[in-house]
């Protein structure tokens, strides 16, 4: 029996986390049980006092256990942290001892979401891969530098410490860890008992590009409006870095600290985010979308939009176009 700890970290925190990671793994249970076989997960909520308050008071969730009191386990689930994650941080930092201490004597860990902030404050992601919620990308990478960031994906397994992207995506998470500890036909049974789509590796579809601009440096702060409100243009590095009397390889450096991209990267990223509202709402083709945000390369917009989206242009208005889908 593989034993299991979910952590309720003080608030704020996100309920449905805590809630959906102890659902799959007593659906395996209940599952097995229904075989005449033995449960596998021992399943236990863990936290650091007796009753958490959430959602101002709207729910109480009473861990069974305290955290002193686990002295070894097989696996750690953190569920997603909310609101103010440095608040949150800091209302959770007896967890990361505890955290530390597992993983030395042999326990793997989970993080879902944004969970992953108090996994990497235990310094066990350094040098590692990770996911999280695409929208706290930028905040993760400046708080935790040394973590490989992979903002694309929902799932990342780097040898027994696994991460989710956002959101609901901890739910592919789960699936993953049935399917490693009880194998693929009881994945396949929960995924369909549960209705939780399989094999769904990229959060790339869901992310929108709104633009890094919590920062100081007005140039590069006018310079990405720029690329904003110019979307159907082509615009060159030179004529940006000329804009404000900069040499390229300055503003390039400048502009890569502001914003964690390069002003290539930054101005495909707002082309393709106008693209996808146009494919979105409206009924033109791919060509006269492509047409209108610049591009006149068709390969070239099809590549980059596949690669920024996960999706071909035509399979993600066909995915997200109400127009279409009611026809």
């Amino acid at each position: 029996m593989k034993h299991v700890c979910i952590l309720v970290p003080n608030s704020p925190c996100v309920l449905s986390s805590v809630i959906g990671a102890f659902k799959v793994f007593n659906a395996v249970n209940s599952t097995l049980i229904n075989r005449g076989k033995k449960p596998f997960f021992d399943i236990k909520l863990v936290g650091l006092s007796n009753e958490t308050s959430l959602y101002d008071g709207l729910f109480v969730v009473r861990p069974e256990v305290l955290v002193k009191d686990i002295q070894k386990t097989d696996l750690i689930v953190i569920p997603a942290l909310s609101g103010d994650i440095q608040a949150g941080l800091q209302l959770n930092q007896a967890y990361i001892p505890w955290i530390i201490d597992m993983v030395e004597n042999g326990a793997e860990v989970a993080s879902l979401c944004t969970g992953a902030f108090l996994l990497a404050s235990t310094g066990l992601l350094n040098g590692r891969k990770c996911a999280t919620h695409w929208m706290s990308a930028e905040a993760f990478r400046q708080a935790f530098p040394e973590v490989n960031l992979q903002t694309e994906k929902i799932i990342v397994d780097e040898m027994g410490i696994y991460s989710s992207g956002g959101a609901y995506s901890f739910l592919n998470l789960m699936i993953y860890l049935v399917e490693k500890f009880c194998g693929r036909e009881m994945a396949v049974f929960c995924s369909k008992m549960l209705e939780i789509e399989i094999e769904r590796k990229c959060q790339s579809p869901f992310a929108i590009f709104i633009g890094q601009k919590e920062h100081e440096d007005e140039p590069i702060k006018k310079a990405q409006l720029f690329m904003e409100n110019n979307v159907n243009h082509k615009i060159s590095v030179e004529q940006l870095s000329g804009m404000f009397a900069l040499s390229r390889r300055n503003f390039e450096r400048r502009f890569k600290k502001a914003t964690s991209n390069t002003p290539v990267e930054y101005l495909q990223r707002v082309k393709i985010e106008a693209a996808k509202k146009s494919l979105e709402s409206g009924r033109e083709s791919v060509n006269e979308v492509m047409y209108a945000v610049g591009y006149s390369d068709s390969k070239a917009f099809r590549s980059i939009f596949k690669k920024i989206t996960g999706l071909s242009p035509v399979s993600y208005r066909n995915k997200y176009n109400r127009q279409l889908l009611a026809m």
